[in-house]
C-alpha cells in the first residue's frame, strides 16, 4: 500500500475519531507460535501509534523476535466504526516513564488529586518502560456507510450482478449489512 493511500484513510474524519480512542488492540505471534491479541492504551503523534509497556511484559520477546503487528481500533455500537492497521513495531527502552504515557491514560476520570496520586504511584514502580511504536505499512476504514468488509463488498457486488443492477450500491442502505 502506498503512503499517500495510507495516509489519505488516517486522515478521514472517521479515522481520525477512532485514533482518538483510549485503547487499540495489537495482535501479534507469540513466542510460542500462537497468535495473542491484547488491549493497550495508546496515542496517536499523526504518524505513530505509540503504546508503552512494562520492561518485563512477555508480549516483548515475541515483538523482538517477530515486530510484525496488526492492530484494531474500534467502536461497540451497531454499526461499528472499524480502523485496521498493519506495520512493524519498533521497542523503544525508555528511562523512567515516557512523556506520551500519562496523556495517553489521561482520559480516564480522574480527580486533580487522583491524578497526582496515579502519577506518583507510577514513577515510584517504573525506572523505565518500553515504547512500542507502529508506523502503518496499511490501513484500512470500515464504517459500514462508505466501506464495508472486503468479503461483504464480494457479497454486494454479487447480488447486483446476480440482480443486473449497475453501479455500486450505497454500502449503508445494502440489505447485505442491515
Amino acid at each position: 500500500m502506498r503512503a499517500s493511500e495510507i495516509t489519505e484513510i488516517l486522515n478521514r474524519p472517521v479515522s481520525r475519531e477512532l485514533l482518538a480512542r483510549d485503547v487499540v488492540r495489537p495482535a501479534y505471534m507469540a513466542k510460542d507460535g500462537t497468535p495473542r491479541t491484547i488491549p493497550i492504551a495508546f496515542t496517536w503523534n499523526g504518524s505513530e501509534i505509540v503504546m508503552c509497556t512494562t520492561k518485563n511484559a512477555p508480549k516483548l520477546p515475541a515483538l523482538r523476535a517477530n515486530p510484525v503487528v496488526a492492530l484494531t481500533i474500534d467502536t461497540e455500537v451497531h454499526r461499528p466504526k472499524i480502523l485496521r492497521i498493519r506495520g512493524r513495531a519498533e521497542l523503544d527502552v525508555v528511562d523512567g516513564i515516557p512523556d506520551e504515557y500519562p496523556r495517553m491514560n489521561g482520559s480516564y476520570e480522574m480527580t486533580p488529586e487522583q491524578r497526582v496520586a496515579w502519577e506518583a504511584e507510577i514513577r515510584s514502580l517504573h525506572d523505565g518502560m518500553v515504547r512500542i511504536v507502529v508506523t502503518p505499512t496499511w490501513a484500512k476504514l470500515i464504517d459500514f456507510e462508505t466501506t464495508l468488509p472486503s468479503a461483504v463488498e464480494e457479497l454486494v457486488r454479487q447480488r447486483a450482478e446476480r440482480e443486473g443492477v449497475r453501479g455500486r450500491p450505497v454500502p449503508g442502505r445494502s440489505p447485505a449489512v442491515a
